[in-house]
């Protein structure tokens, strides 16, 4: 989430400032570009590394702060989520077996990630949105305490009014609202960084650009969240509207979102992506105590353009343009971000191999690629690969159309390897990389098709929280073997550790396909959904999906025993006989007390609800499994 070094929250004098140490540093990146002070020549490649922590149960830890604690070395930092840990390693000559050496490094930096975090009984998982998060795990109390997330947390969310909300449809649908921002929380990438010349920027990253959805079908690993299936990549959705400030307009207004791809080709130079930026999108919070980087160049130094830093740390362009400074040199270098983490360090490695050949070839083969694609074209093709990896199909140069599997197998992964080549990447490291993307395209075996099937192939075996923690469980045990994610093996429900994690908290089994009705409704209506779908109670909403009330079996019954003229009964509206103040609990409320309160009450299900909208609905029925399991272990252990 970029830089931690903010100021607290700032007056509109203060933003001003800012905004002039910004501009100022843009003026000074160009005076740096005219003037030749920009590194050439060099060609590095760096990488950073997001995790999830989990618990014994494969849910989320947040222990990152004490896991940090043990850990040497700046290449560790946070991230948003207190269960999230991001590693940076260090740039790396772009040659010889740099790959190889990359992946002996993230390795060793994962393990050592892992080593501490066993010591507070949690473990490591690489993957692009973890199976078993629940709504309630992106609480504000999950946020990591940093002054940066918390000022970030407060701009964005008074930006927006308050609410953010996910509407991601896919074999499932998902139609959410929160309260902060740590629905980005959810999201873990492996971003891998290329410096480049600053005169051939442009090239590059048009390239960049055009290449992004064919890597991103081949590397889809998120088709799940909250338990939904939705898309091969959920994580594009997900980021996207998870910091979308945009509100609503009375008519037609063109509005940035701040995640994006971009608006149009980059002609010349870096500063198009910066100016468009500043132009588009305001900034959020300002850097302490910006330098003059003016005064730093007449003095013969290097600026550190902290205040374009900032702002760019808050512009989230899936190819996001940067400004650095590596052994007292400045250079610039292209971001890519559309990356899942995962499923394993040597697919995450393939990946990147993958992304820097096709673009550093892609560059020597296509002097001016804009000539031969639309610009929206390769825009669409983003959100199709996102959308159904290596199902989908593009619009590919000249207005060509093609399968991505064909694409990629018999245009991009030579064209790749071609790139390596040039770079100076000894062949069998280009070879080992490369060889596991077409393993993956020919077999369609991307860490999404395997979550996919691992979740069809358990079938309705145990919970739904059983299934996506055994998930999770498969993907600890497998990331560990060494083997790329097309060659493992499917999840089974025995791998997620047994059923008691997963009846801890009402929001893991609770049902939240519901049948409601409303207050001015007819009874009969009630009672039948009662007869059709073999319930006892149904709740009652309002329009906004606020619980008002909770009809009964025993209600209807006791208002037909109360004398003749059964039909003129039920039509008298579902106001007259509910319950309008029905016990309730929280998705959060754990199983034990929510026993108790049924036991208490004497009533056969409650009501789950959060800020005053009915979530879902836990009955006695829900708790038999673990009633009937834990009879069972009685009765093993007795034998």
């Amino acid at each position: 989430m970029g830089r931690l070094d903010v100021a607290p929250k700032l007056d509109p004098n203060e933003f001003r400032a800012f905004t002039k140490a910004l501009l100022s540093d843009l003026r000074a990146l160009e005076q740096m570009l005219v003037e030749g002070r920009i590194e050439t020549g060099a060609r590095r490649l760096g990488t950073e590394q997001e995790l999830f922590l989990v618990n014994r149960g494969w849910r989320p830890a947040p222990v990152a702060i004490r896991v940090l604690e043990g850990l040497d070395g700046e290449e560790y930092t946070t991230e948003l989520a207190a269960f999230n840990l991001e590693i940076n390693l260090k740039p790396l000559e772009l040659e010889g077996r740099c790959f190889h050496q990359l992946e002996q490094r993230l390795n060793d930096h994962i393990e050592a990630v892992r080593t501490q975090a066993h010591r507070y009984n949690a473990d490591v998982v690489l993957t692009g949105i973890l199976p078993t998060l629940v709504k309630s795990d992106l609480s504000l109390e999950n946020m990591t305490p940093r002054e940066r997330y918390a000022i970030l947390n407060d701009v964005l969310t008074r930006i927006c009014g308050g609410c953010y909300r996910i509407n991601i449809q896919g074999a499932d649908e998902l139609n959410i609202e929160h309260d902060s921002v740590m629905l980005e929380g959810g999201n873990t990438s492996f971003q891998v960084h290329l410096q480049v010349d600053p005169d051939a920027f442009a090239r590059y990253y048009n390239v960049t650009q055009v290449m992004t959805a064919p890597v991103l079908a081949a590397s889809v690993n998120s088709p799940l969240l909250f338990g939904r299936r939705l898309w091969a990549e959920t994580r594009i959705a997900l980021f996207q509207q998870s910091i979308d400030t945009r509100r609503t307009t009375p008519h037609l207004r063109e509005l940035t979102p701040r995640v994006r791809f971009g608006e149009q080709w980059v002609k010349e130079s870096i500063l198009e992506v910066f100016r468009e930026d500043i132009a588009r999108i305001p900034a959020l919070m300002a850097a302490k105590n910006p330098e003059d980087p003016f005064a730093v160049l007449r003095e013969g130094g290097v600026p550190a353009l902290v205040a374009l830093q900032m702002y760019n740390g808050t512009v989230y362009r899936w190819n996001r343009p940067c400004y650095g400074i590596y052994r007292g040199k400045p250079h610039i270098r292209i971001e890519c971000r559309f990356l899942p983490s995962g499923p394993t360090v040597i697919d995450e490695v393939a990946n990147a191999a993958f992304w820097i050949g096709l673009v550093l070839e892609g560059a020597e083969q296509y002097p001016d690629i804009t000539e031969r694609i639309q610009f929206d074209d390769a825009r669409a093709n983003v959100l199709a690969a996102a959308r159904r990896g290596l199902n989908v199909g593009f619009t590919w140069l000249d207005g060509r159309t093609t399968s991505a599997r064909d694409l990629l197998l018999q245009d991009l992964i030579p064209l790749a390897r071609a790139g390596l080549k040039r770079a100076g990447v000894q062949p069998a490291d280009a070879d080992r990389y490369l060889d596991v993307i077409e393993g993956r395209v020919s077999s369609g075996g991307t860490g999404a098709h395997w979550l996919e099937r691992s979740l069809l192939q358990m079938g309705s075996q145990g919970t739904r929280s059983e299934r996506l923690a055994a998930l999770t469980a498969a993907m600890a045990d497998r990331q560990q073997s060494g083997k790329p994610g097309h060659e493992w093996e499917l999840a089974s429900i025995e791998e997620g550790g047994g059923w008691k994690h997963h009846y801890l908290m009402v929001e893991q089994y609770m049902t939240t396909d519901l049948f409601t009705v409303k207050q001015d409704e007819l009874v009969d209506l009630a009672a039948l959904l009662m007869d059709w779908k073999h319930i006892r109670q149904v709740p009652v909403e309002d329009e906004d999906n606020r619980l008002v009330g909770l009809v009964s079996f025993g209600s209807v019954l006791r208002l037909l025993a109360s004398g003749d003229r059964r039909q003129e009964k039920l039509t008298i509206p579902v106001r007259d006989i509910m319950d309008s103040n029905p016990v309730t609990i929280g998705p959060e409320t754990s199983t034990l007390e929510a026993i108790e309160l049924m036991r208490q009450h004497r009533i056969p299900s409650l009501p789950v609800v959060k800020d005053e909208r009915l979530v879902g609905i836990v009955s006695v029925g829900d708790f038999m499994p673990m009633v009937q399991r834990l009879l069972h272990e009685r009765l093993q252990e007795e034998l």
